[in-house]
């Protein structure tokens, strides 16, 4: 097992890192078909070119190296007026070789202050499948609570599970508050 140093290790994924990025949320899927709502075939990261695509559209990723892609997590903001006081975490993965290291932690973290920083943002929301335990600790002791439960949300070879959706509210909501998208 490698060390892992996440305070120098966690960065926001720029274009030259798309096609790597791809491959590794292909295997991620793969890995654990029950923790995403997507599957490769239809998959929004499939290639490198609709990563960059997502990147350039204002989506964030955050990666963890060591010194590969060991882990990675995925922000957007809500683009509805009306919404845009929302971001939404999506995509945690982090290796299997590289779990019980605190690196999903340090990309939860790092989504987190990236959010902090954005204008007008009050929630984070996120979903969590319950073929992802670990996640759902993960975030719960982050501060997250569950605010739905979704019963047989997905479904994988002959198996479904539950998701739950999450919540975590950074900042104090309000009529006259600016909510412009940025």
């Amino acid at each position: 097992m490698s060390s892992f140093y996440p305070e120098s290790m966690i960065r926001q994924l720029r274009p030259e890192d798309a096609e790597v990025y791809a491959n590794f949320r292909r295997a991620a899927l793969l890995d654990t078909p029950l923790a995403f709502a997507a599957s490769p075939e239809d998959d929004m990261a499939c290639s490198g070119e609709a990563v960059r695509e997502r990147l350039k559209q204002g989506g964030v990723i955050f990666g963890a190296f060591d010194p590969a892609l060991v882990g990675t997590l995925g922000l957007y903001r809500d683009q509805h007026v009306k919404a845009a006081h929302k971001v939404h975490l999506w995509g945690m993965y982090v290796a299997p070789e590289h779990r019980q290291q605190g690196i999903g932690a340090k990309l939860l973290d790092a989504a987190v202050q990236y959010a902090r920083s954005l204008p007008g943002i009050t929630l984070i929301h996120l979903s969590v499948s319950s073929a992802a335990p670990a996640a759902q600790r993960l975030y719960e002791r982050a501060g997250f609570r569950i605010w739905g439960t979704e019963p047989d949300s997905l479904r994988h070879n002959g198996q479904s599970v539950t998701e739950y959706h999450m919540v975590l509210q950074i900042g104090q909501g309000g009529a006259c508050k600016s909510a412009a998208i940025t």
